[in-house]
């Protein structure tokens, strides 16, 4: 058993204990990338050699103490090591999120002053270039895969090889100052830069010391053990706090390996070679997997979905009791876990927002020990979460240690009300925004926006943003978020909208889930051409009230979706629609659907749409289409009418 608290008093910053593994287990594996279909594995030794020659080539460009590194791409070994190299010269390494489109790219390289950034991949410094003169403090581009960079003529490009290169040359010249720049780090010192959310707003950035991760990781390790020969895949994005938290302080801690898959489309093959022993997953990766299920048993002949379906009864019922399902596990479980990679999982995790529980109670019933967490960046990721044995869907659990403290604050006579939480190892505030810092921070307790209560068994029930409760026009009170997860439980349903704040009825904006309608219209011989052809056909309307129909019969009645319709488009976080960890931005969908909104509650049984929707590339494409409402209080929808051919 690790000693954490020792291992923090020698070595408190990540380049220190690094350094240490580094000496201690030199040759065991650290890190594994897939690269061209061949798993590649990294030593502590390795590990430690490129963080060395990336800090001392940073040290040559002229990085130092104060600046701002920024590292943009897929999850990968360089980004790690390129993070950590940052901190070894006393340098703040700041996350940027491989999707984010160029404004925000921009106001998060200007607001921190990024010298340097470091670049996956000819895709990411397309994006760079485009804003290099509206960020002049940026001076060099660092990139990894040379692929597609020949040609390019700008002075700011530099290899990942050839900085590198760079550093071992100073380290030839100067053999002990890398040493020396280790040595001079300080555990509360700012090294990580981390942006949260931005659910409201652009995401605010906050500051993190590595001793606070650290300690803050020791604590999650007390109720989530980890050792080494531990495996990890990495696969939610790295500028996610919760990555950092595990990438960084758990694996250094630890000394678990950490992998990262070869690409996004490959997660899941990889993953399945890998078979790790935990994973953590955001619910919307949870979701998709479940829906893979069912699309994959709608395929299969009637004889295994008959057999599926008993197993899954069976495993349900059983879960229910506390128990597991001998017949489920002969008929269904043991090769379905196999084939999701799942067979050495001793511990998974779910967080980022709220999954919902039918979701949940599935992955239990699956044999999957999966848990729940809870927090916020502010707060170092998660300080909440199941303790063994005591896995309840409905809660996102109890403190990790007697160090985090929590509190409801102006609770109604339910109990609900704001969660309020605190603990010794808290951000030190935001960057460049100390108004922002004094509005969340007060006294030193995080009023973290969100509304909950504890249960009888003490344990925290978060049911949504507290700015997002609302209440029909007759008081009715409802959470948009629970019934939002309850839909999205379905194969069908890959987002969803759920309205009512001041109205008479609640009502749904549905996005389908194009990868499983889209075999489902197949197989039932529905010809369509896009997503909005087929969101817009009579007999998808009909597979979606039945899903609709479904989830309301689980609702108290004041609480069940009056009327829906089938949105033209997906939710889409590059629209802003979306927080990047998948949330919705309810500010936004108001604003930018507002006259389907009112045309919903309106009476109106076709909305008549002609938009332009904007793609990643900046290419455009019109719409033009009639959204049919379903009326699920006595009225029938209106035969919907085709999308008219999109320009």
């Amino acid at each position: 058993m690790i000693d954490y608290a020792s291992r923090i008093a020698q070595a408190d910053t990540f380049p220190k204990l690094l350094r240490l593994n580094a000496f201690e287990n030199p040759d065991d594996v650290a890190l594994r990338e897939k690269d061209l279909g061949i798993w590649k594995s990294f030593s502590w030794a390795d590990y430690h050699a490129r963080v060395r020659d990336f800090s001392l080539g940073l040290l040559d460009l002229g990085i130092g103490r104060g600046d701002v590194i920024g590292l943009i791409g897929d999850n990968r070994p360089d980004w790690v090591a390129g993070q950590i190299a940052a901190h070894a010269l006393g340098a703040m390494s700041l996350g940027i999120y491989r999707d984010v489109l160029e404004d925000e790219l921009e106001y998060l390289l200007s607001n921190g002053e990024a010298k340097v950034v470091f670049a996956e991949d000819e895709e990411q410094v397309d994006k760079l270039l485009g804003v290099g003169e509206r960020v002049p403090s940026m001076k060099h581009i660092v990139y990894s895969d040379p692929r597609g960079m020949r040609k390019y003529d700008d002075p700011r490009l530099l290899s990942a090889e050839a900085l590198a290169k760079r550093g071992r040359d100073r380290h030839a010249r100067e053999p002990g100052l890398y040493d020396r720049l280790v040595d001079a780090t300080e555990g509360e010192a700012v090294a990580v830069l981390c942006t949260t959310s931005g659910t409201t707003a652009r995401p605010k950035i906050a500051m993190l010391s590595a001793v606070r991760t650290l300690r803050h990781a020791a604590a999650y390790l007390g109720c989530d053990p980890k050792e080494p020969g531990d495996d990890y895949v990495s696969v939610l994005p790295l500028p996610w706090i919760m990555e950092q938290v595990y990438v960084f302080g758990k694996a250094l801690l630890s000394r678990m390996t950490v992998n990262f898959v070869e690409e996004p489309d490959t997660m899941m093959h990889d993953f399945r070679e890998i078979a790790p022993t935990f994973v953590l997953f955001a619910p919307r990766v949870w979701e998709a997997i479940a829906a893979d299920v069912r699309a994959r048993i709608m395929d299969s002949t009637p004889l295994k979905r008959k057999l599926y379906e008993i197993g899954l009864k069976a495993g349900l019922a059983a879960q229910a009791r506390g128990n597991r399902s001998l017949l489920a596990e002969i008929l269904v479980f043991r090769a379905l876990r196999d084939r999701l990679g799942f067979t050495r999982l001793r511990s998974a995790a779910t967080g980022g927002a709220a999954l919902g529980p039918d979701t949940f109670r599935f992955f239990l019933a699956l044999g999957v020990p999966l848990r729940q967490i809870y927090g916020q960046t502010e707060l170092l990721g998660a300080y909440v979460t199941h303790r063994v044995g005591e896995v309840d869907p409905d809660s996102v659990g109890v403190a990790m240690s007697n160090e985090v403290e929590i509190r409801i604050d102006e609770p109604d006579k339910n109990g609900l009300g704001e969660v309020v939480a605190r603990h010794a190892n808290m951000f030190h505030g935001y960057f460049k925004a100390p108004e922002a810092t004094a509005a969340d921070i007060r006294n030193g307790w995080m009023y973290t926006g969100d509304a909950g209560y504890f249960d009888p068994n003490g344990r925290l029930v978060v049911i949504d943003r507290k700015k997002d409760l609302a209440e029909t026009s007759d008081g009715s009170q409802f959470s948009p978020q629970y019934i939002e997860n309850k839909l999205k439980f379905s194969p069908y349903v890959a987002e969803a909208v759920v309205l009512g704040a001041g109205r008479s009825a609640i009502a749904a904006m549905i996005c389908i889930r194009f990868s499983i309608v889209s075999k489902w219209a197949e197989k039932n011989r529905i010809a369509f051409t896009t997503y909005t052809d087929l969101s817009a056909k009579p007999e998808v309307y009909d597979l979606l009230r039945a899903e609709v129909e479904g989830v309301n019969a689980t609702l108290p009645p004041h609480q069940r979706i009056a009327r829906f319709l089938l949105l033209y488009k997906e939710l889409d976080a590059d629209d802003d629609e979306l927080t990047r960890t998948r949330k919705v931005r309810r500010g936004v969908i108001n604003e930018r659907y507002a006259t389907i909104i009112e045309a919903l509650y309106g009476g109106d049984r076709e909305i008549p749409v002609d938009t332009v929707i904007r793609f990643q590339d900046s290419t455009t494409q019109r719409i033009r289409t009639r959204l049919a409402v379903v009326d699920l209080v006595g009225g029938t929808a209106a035969a919907p009418v085709a999308a008219v051919a999109a320009e």
